[in-house]
């Protein structure tokens, strides 16, 4: 099976049938790959004849005096990144309508978040994106996730949560904004792609890999985590990443299913809904 093939294809389909730019979404755990599958992506779509923005979640989180300001209003551990409710969702709209809106000598500014320093770049250093794209694709670990049951948010999943969540307000803020402004975000991409991990016990190992590729291309960053740090970090995400990993492949019109050492496993395609 070519899985990139058919991923491709299925772009193309929807390019060819839509008169806006294709919204792309990729999501999946920690370390599973997104960033490298939607480059890869828009490079060949780019190869292709279709002009192709690509962008992160991760580059919409909002300053670090911003989160600062968020865990003094709602809870302190809003002033780590990373969860819903610490991205700039306005400035997510205000892009994707600048993106649609773009003609061929449009450029527009791309946001750009420096995890090595927690915070984000200057507009100067962000890059420009040129021209009216045919496809904009937006990878990021919880693209798509949606809310929880009340009854399923009872309980801490994790030692962090017992420890700075035991009354679940945290817990419940960050499921409300996925009951709210990140659906209707997440809504406005009409194709997914879901990369799924084995199990939640890799993630670990992958986001340990990738932690050690940022501190090696950045080794001067003052936020690159040592292992007790990322361990601790990583369960910031574990309840939306299990609960992910649980009904993505029924959402999602694409399922790569990946093995414990990142290769694709098999990729099963839904039909897409209008």
């Amino acid at each position: 099976m070519d899985i990139p093939f058919l991923i491709e294809n299925a772009v193309r389909r929807e390019v060819q049938t839509g008169t806006q730019p294709l919204l792309m979404s990729i999501a999946g755990a920690q370390g599973a790959g997104k960033s490298t599958m939607a480059s890869v992506l828009a490079q060949n779509l780019t190869a292709d004849g279709m002009n192709t923005a690509r962008f992160s979640i991760d580059d919409l989180y909002l300053t670090r005096a911003a989160r600062r300001d968020l865990a003094a209003r709602i809870h302190p551990a809003l002033a780590v990144r990373g969860v819903p409710g610490t991205h700039d969702l306005d400035e997510g709209h205000r892009l994707l309508d600048a993106l649609c809106a773009a003609g061929p000598d449009t450029r527009t500014r791309l946001p750009s978040f420096d995890k090595s320093r927690d915070d984000r770049r200057p507009a100067d250093e962000a890059p420009l994106f040129s021209g009216r794209p045919d496809v904009i694709i937006c990878e990021g670990w919880c693209m798509g996730a949606t809310p929880q049951a009340r009854h399923q948010l009872a309980a801490p999943i994790n030692a962090l949560e017992a420890e700075i969540d035991a009354d679940g307000i945290y817990r419940t803020w960050i499921n409300r904004q996925l009951a709210g402004p990140y659906r209707a975000f997440f809504a406005r991409f009409t194709l997914q792609l879901f990369l799924a991990a084995p199990s939640f016990t890799v993630v670990s190992r992958w986001r340990g890999q990738q932690e050690a590729a940022l501190a090696a291309s950045q080794p001067s960053g003052d936020q690159v985590m040592n292992p007790t740090q990322l361990a601790r970090f990583i369960q910031y995400f574990e309840r939306i990443t299990r609960h992910m990993l649980q009904e993505q492949p029924q959402q999602a019109h694409m399922t790569l299913y990946m093995n414990k050492d990142r290769t694709p496993h098999k990729l099963v395609l839904r039909e897409i809904r209008s």
